[in-house]
C-alpha cells in the first residue's frame, strides 16, 4: 500500500475542487499520479470536514427514520395477525 503525504492529499483535493470544467475523479487521479479510490476518499473526507456533506447525512437520516417507522408498522401488523391466527388455532371446531 502506498503512503501519500498530507501535502499531496491537500494539493490533490484542492486542484480537483478548483478544476474547471470538472474532470472525473478517475481522470484527475490519473493526471496527478494517485489512485482514484484514494482521491475519492480524500475528497469525501474534505467535504465532511468542511460540513459540505452534512446535507447528504441529513437526507440519509430522514430516509432511514422513515424506513424504521414503516418497518415498525409492518412488525406491529404482523404481530397482530400472528396473535389472531394463534387464537383461531386454539378454538375447538364446530
Amino acid at each position: 500500500m502506498r503512503k501519500y503525504t498530507e501535502e499531496l492529499k491537500a494539493h490533490a483535493v484542492r486542484s480537483y475542487r478548483e478544476a474547471y470544467p470538472k474532470p472525473s475523479i478517475r481522470q484527475h487521479a490519473r493526471d496527478i499520479g494517485v489512485n482514484h479510490e484514494a482521491l475519492r476518499s480524500w475528497i469525501r473526507q474534505a467535504e465532511a470536514d468542511s460540513g459540505e456533506r452534512e446535507g447528504d447525512l441529513v437526507a440519509k437520516n430522514r430516509e432511514l427514520k422513515k424506513r424504521v417507522a414503516d418497518l415498525e408498522r409492518l412488525n406491529s401488523l404482523l404481530r397482530s395477525a400472528s396473535a389472531y391466527f394463534a387464537s383461531e388455532i386454539h378454538q375447538p371446531r364446530r
